[in-house]
């Protein structure tokens, strides 16, 4: 993948607080802090498995009990 093409989340706050962005390749999505900009950690997942994740935090599995 190219060293550009990162997209922060729509739902990050314009404060400097938790900040995610998301580099959408063919077969792999990275994720990084964007804080940490790139020098940090950067997660890679096979496409598949990323639409898996996003498919399960839509339905709200991973919310504590009660949300």
């Amino acid at each position: 993948m190219s060293s550009n093409g990162w997209r922060k989340s729509s739902r990050s706050g314009g404060n400097g607080g938790q900040c995610v962005e998301v580099r959408i390749g063919a077969a792999v999505v990275e994720v990084r802090d964007s804080k940490a900009g790139s020098t940090g950690p950067v997660l890679r997942l096979p496409r598949a498995q990323f639409t898996a994740f996003l498919d399960d935090v839509r339905r709200g599995r991973f919310d504590p009990p009660g949300v």
